[in-house]
């Protein structure tokens, strides 16, 4: 479980659990961290988090966010990152998890696609998990996997036998697939401000999960492809 950590001007710091999979930030005092300052908007900015992820995003605010010293809209928290809202400065501090806890695979651009399927696909059978083999028999759901039907990789394959699955361009578009008990579902966690969103059958993919169904589409960073259930 991730924090923030709030540091005053007198160097007195509070710590902010994230235990909760949306914490607001921003001057009305509802918020889960209400900061009283002008400069910051009634509802500022959200922190999701999912499983061990959090991800930033700005709520429309007035005076923008910045992160490490740059505007974003969006954007995937990494450890030590500084969150800059208003004259607050808030640091991130990341709980790493174990390799067999999630998985992040980066598609950094259509032309780099089949390297990150192989470097995924080594990575699984480093681990002693063969991509095909049988799903655990613990309470999952069926083993899911996109595959690529556009472009120079069409026909590729990615297994989401993880937790958390990762994929897109940072700073582009970054969507997160997560397996949960009752199903796969696609939110979109990063990207460029003002940027095209993921596209889940043909519709936007907002920081709200939407549920994958067998033979959906998706669409991200240009690249085409279909979820598929393995029965």
């Amino acid at each position: 479980m991730g924090k923030l950590i709030i540091t005053d001007s007198t160097g007195q710091s509070q710590d902010f659990p994230l235990t909760k999979e949306r914490v607001t930030i921003g001057r009305h005092p509802d918020n889960d961290i209400p900061l009283n300052d002008k400069a910051v908007s009634g509802h500022h900015a959200v922190v999701i988090t999912i499983l061990q992820d959090s991800f930033l995003e700005d709520l429309d605010s007035t005076n923008g966010t910045q992160v490490n010293g740059k505007a974003i809209a969006k954007h995937p928290l990494s450890d030590g990152d500084l969150i800059s809202i208003g004259r607050n400065t808030l640091k991130y501090e990341g709980e790493a998890a174990a390799d067999d806890d999630f998985e992040k695979t980066m598609i950094l651009k259509p032309g780099q696609l089949g390297a990150a399927f192989d470097r995924h696909i080594g990575a699984a059978t480093e681990a002693g998990s063969i991509p095909g083999s049988p799903p655990p028999t613990t309470a999952r759901p069926l083993l899911g996997k996109l595959r690529v039907t556009s472009g120079p990789n069409q026909g590729k394959e990615l297994e989401l036998s993880k937790a958390l699955t990762t994929i897109g361009k940072p700073g582009v578009q970054v969507a997160a697939i997560t397996r949960r008990a009752d199903g796969y579902y696609i939110v979109h966690v990063g990207g460029e401000s003002g940027g095209a969103k993921p596209l889940h059958n043909g519709a936007p993919v907002e920081s709200t999960a939407r549920k994958l169904s067998d033979g959906d589409s998706v669409e991200l960073v240009g690249t085409q492809m279909t979820f598929m259930l393995l029965k």
